[in-house]
């Protein structure tokens, strides 16, 4: 098929990759480069680098909502659109440019779900499951036909890093198998249960600061969620320290956010219900550590503590929220 591809970061270049073995890409649409790195120079994204090493044409709009944009697109007189985290609104006039619509490729099992951050939102939830949506795309938020699912299952160890390779991944071979029912005429779209769903709000640096007070559970599912972005941290000593991993541990009380325990298994600290073993730590300036390396930088005992938070930044949200909708 003939196929405009929109899409931005590395999620969504797993997909194209896979378009450019059996379909033609016309034209690839991504965000403007960004500044990026220590030096703030300008970047190009994931899905711009491939297109480019492919030869393909990259237009890179601000905005979709201008006659000189919609043209452009219109010029490509393409079958199909597809979109994966591309980052920008598609107005009414652009859905109806290609002939057979805009698909767009979803991480997760719409309607749970709908917004930024689907892979984060699941872990946080404790969903045993999540997976891909292909939709046929209308003006709402994540609100179109549903016309293919596939599950994958949210493992006990999965981090956002690690369910997002999954999905990506799954994304890929999802939206090739979408557009061969596509072809055969043999896709059925699905309107979705609006009372199901969930809002998938962006993440944001100050929800991933560590509440002790909190079950032990609920604050180790957001050190999964949030690696590898915002990243859990707490403040100790006036020090910020970013949490890689933890694990539970039960039937250990004592007031949160004090250390119980130090030995080269991990730093063991109290939370409102049972504890947490911080494994994997990063001070500032420093990389990721075992609990092992970075207490011979750092040293600690059993008594120290932790700031509890009681006075979170405005805006921050608990790590126990269930961003419903």
């Amino acid at each position: 098929m003939k196929i405009i591809f929109a899409g931005t970061p590395q999620f969504a270049a797993s997909a194209l990759a896979a378009l450019l073995k059996e379909h033609q890409v016309v034209a690839v649409l991504t965000q403007p480069d960004r500044p990026s790195g220590r030096g703030m120079q300008l970047a190009s994204s994931p899905v711009k680098q491939l297109a480019l090493q492919h030869g393909l044409p990259v237009l890179q709009p601000s905005t979709l909502k201008t006659e000189e944009a919609q043209r452009a697109i219109a010029a490509l007189d393409a079958d199909v659109m597809v979109v994966a985290a591309y980052g920008l609104i598609l107005p009414q006039a652009v859905l109806r440019l290609p002939r057979h619509g805009c698909l767009n490729i979803h991480a997760s099992l719409l309607p749970r779900w709908r917004g930024a951050a689907p892979i984060q939102r699941a872990i946080l939830a404790s969903d045993a499951e999540t997976g891909i949506t292909i939709m046929q795309m209308d003006e709402g938020l994540d609100t179109g036909d549903i016309l293919l699912r596939n599950a994958c299952p949210i493992e006990a160890a999965d981090t956002g890093h690690t369910l997002h390779d999954k999905l990506a991944e799954m994304g890929a071979a999802s939206i090739l198998e979408a557009l061969r029912l596509l072809q055969d005429h043999r896709l059925m779209p699905v309107r979705q249960d609006n009372q199901a769903a969930c809002y998938a709000a962006k993440l944001i640096k100050s929800e991933a600061l560590i509440d002790w007070r909190q079950d032990a559970r609920q604050i180790e599912r957001a050190v999964r969620a949030y690696n590898p972005f915002p990243v859990c941290h707490a403040n100790l000593n006036g020090v910020i320290i970013k949490i890689w991993q933890a694990e539970v541990c039960q039937n250990m009380q004592g007031d949160p956010g004090k250390v119980l325990a130090v030995d080269k298994h991990g730093i063991t600290v109290a939370c409102g219900k049972d504890a947490l073993r911080l494994g994997t730590l990063q001070r500032p300036g420093g990389k990721a550590q075992s609990a092992a390396q970075f207490l011979q930088a750092m040293p600690l005992k059993a008594g120290d503590q932790f700031s509890v938070n009681y006075n979170q930044p405005p805006g921050c949200r608990s790590l126990t929220t269930q961003w419903n909708g």
